[in-house]
């Protein structure tokens, strides 16, 4: 205790220590040596500085329309997210050419349309060519009828180079010109289109199969053989000895006639007349009526066509016609013109 602080006596209230000054005051350092203290007077208060204008080439630029998004900061506590992007994938080309059964299955793909493409071409020019054909037999003939190419080789291919391996037409069996009732079944072969001159090109070999039935020949007759017509009422054919039996009304009359070929024609020689017919029709008459009648049915078809042969059935005629090598000639013929 300080010398000048004497001890306090018993029951006295010991005295407070002085209360801190207000002024500056100088601090004892320990030692109970005096240092002195100088007090620094606070910088006076700068006046506050009024904001300035910006300068008249420096226009406030008005913020962006739209700001391009920031990253959100990392919460408190938490290390920044560092980004690694992916490197960038193959483009699908490369990884197409790369791979051995994508290459395959390209390569079949375009094949099998190539294959397509020319499938539906060969089926259209074969409807063409088939329509043209039957068009022109249908004005020859004067009745409806079909054609067909041959599946080999392809139409494309024998459209290209000119040359028709076979051709096949057949007609519905109305008429055949003025032979009623009769059917044409018509085979053509080795068709050359490449003309010279007066020429369009050959056919190599043509076969025509003509069927007549009974019937229509009956209507024939009855139409054309105007001295014979109008006495028959029936007809029959014997196959047995190749004959064709011409019945009149009631069988007063009738005239048996043979179906022959004769010089690449056909004829039609009386065997036969019996009744009336006998009186009313004598044979130097009749023959010429019937051969004339034999020559129109055939002097009109084309190509040089010529009977082969002619057979008598129980229901009608079959009759064969054929040529080879045949030119085909430069017409003006209309049936022709879209060939």
């Amino acid at each position: 205790r300080p010398a000048d602080h004497p001890e306090p006596q018993d029951g006295a209230t010991p005295s407070r220590p002085p209360e801190p000054s207000a002024s500056p005051t100088r601090q004892m350092p320990a030692g109970g040596r005096e240092e002195p203290t100088t007090r620094i007077p606070a910088s006076p208060a700068q006046p506050p500085v009024p904001p300035q204008a910006p300068p008249p080439s420096q226009a406030a630029v008005p913020p962006p329309t739209n700001p391009v998004p920031q990253p959100a900061p990392a919460p408190a506590g938490e290390a920044p997210t560092t980004v690694i992007e992916a490197p960038a994938a193959p483009s699908r080309t490369a990884s197409v050419l790369r791979d051995p059964l994508a290459l395959v299955l390209i390569l079949v793909t375009v094949i099998a349309l190539a294959l397509a493409g020319v499938i539906g071409a060969e089926l259209i020019a074969r409807r063409i060519g088939d329509s043209k054909v039957a068009k022109a037999t249908e004005c020859v003939v004067n009745d409806k009828a079909s054609a067909s190419f041959g599946v080999t080789p392809p139409f494309l291919w024998q459209h290209i180079t000119g040359n028709y391996t076979n051709i096949s037409i057949h007609t519905a069996g109305n008429q055949v010109k003025d032979a009623k009732q009769m059917t044409a079944d018509l085979s053509i072969s080795d068709v050359d289109l490449h003309g010279t001159g007066d020429s369009r090109g050959t056919i190599g070999s043509l076969q025509a199969t003509l069927t007549w039935p009974s019937a229509g020949i009956k209507e024939t007759v009855q139409n054309m053989v105007p001295i014979l017509g109008n006495l028959v009422s029936d007809l029959k054919t014997n196959a047995a000895d190749g004959t064709v039996e011409l019945r009149g009304a009631f069988g007063l009359a009738t005239v048996v006639v043979k179906p022959e070929v004769v010089n690449g024609g056909l004829s039609l020689q009386v065997q036969k007349l019996t009744g009336l017919g006998a009186l009313t029709l004598p044979r130097e008459s009749l023959q010429p009526e019937l051969d004339r009648f034999a020559s129109e049915l055939t002097k009109r078809y084309p190509l040089g066509l010529r009977a082969d042969g002619i057979e008598v059935t129980d229901t009608g005629v079959v009759a064969r016609f054929s040529t080879r090598n045949a030119s085909i000639p430069r017409t003006d013929d209309p049936c022709f013109a879209h060939l």
